[in-house]
């Protein structure tokens, strides 16, 4: 099972990016897929999920309304689209994948916002 995030970058506060996280091995509409960051320091949080069946999502209430978890199960991808980011969304971005055998991760891809 592999996890690959993409999408990743430096932005200004106030902009945008859309995380990709790419699987195989597993089929995203067959797992709750979760993304997770974890700046330099901190812990990781866990930002979003998107639970099957059912598609009920969650997120951390610092991103409520500005960030967007998204199912593709044709492409097998989990998205992640960011609005209105702020500086302290800086931090690398992981997705997971929990399915019956465990919770997979994937190696993040970084996000750094400037004020």
């Amino acid at each position: 099972i592999h996890l690959v995030e993409s999408g990743g970058g430096q932005v200004q506060a106030g902009g945008s990016l859309r995380l990709s996280c790419a699987a195989s091995g597993v089929s995203v509409g067959h797992a709750v897929m979760r993304w997770y960051r974890r700046a330099p320091g901190k812990q990781f949080e866990e930002v979003a999920y998107i639970t099957t069946p059912g598609e009920i999502t969650h997120y951390l209430n610092a991103v409520r309304d500005r960030f967007i978890i998204s199912r593709d199960n044709g492409k097998n991808i989990v998205e992640l689209q960011m609005n209105n980011l702020q500086p302290e969304d800086s931090a690398r971005y992981h997705c997971t994948a929990d399915i019956a055998s465990g919770k997979y991760w994937g190696r993040g891809t970084e996000v750094t916002v400037s004020s």
